[in-house]
């Protein structure tokens, strides 16, 4: 019998932190708003890193919850860019807890945002490559 290994994230690994009681929803899981903060942070990290300056958030694409993040789990956020336009960047997420801090992980949400590059004027601008080296 053939079975299927583990899944494993992909992109890189862009923001880690810990899941606390006072994050929890009615329920007592990790509240769902406070997982897609930590993924739009984590986003806006890599966006600025790939725009090489100020982004702001545009929109969020898609977000699925796949399992709840539970008290004392350490959630990270892996990101990989999706799409870089113009002025935009998609920035593609998966966020995984680890249960108990400690052991193998799970993934509990997906999601993609988008970016815009912003001057120093506030107005949009145009992404610039970025230089090697």
């Amino acid at each position: 019998m053939i079975t299927d290994p583990t899944p494993e994230p992909t992109g890189s690994l862009t923001i880690r932190t810990l899941a606390m009681p006072a994050d929890t929803n009615a329920a007592g899981d990790i509240f769902g708003g406070w997982v897609l903060s930590q993924m739009d942070i984590a986003g806006a990290i890599a966006a600025v890193e790939n725009a090489n300056g100020r982004v702001v958030t545009v929109a969020v694409e898609a977000m699925t919850f796949i399992a709840p993040v539970k008290v004392g789990d350490v959630l990270e956020v892996f990101t990989r860019v999706k799409r870089i336009g113009t002025s935009s960047i998609t920035i593609a997420m998966e966020a995984w807890a680890r249960r108990n801090r400690i052991g193998g992980h799970v993934k509990v949400t997906e999601g993609s945002f988008v970016y815009v590059a912003m001057g120093e004027d506030g107005k949009k601008r145009k992404i610039e490559p970025r230089s090697a080296g």
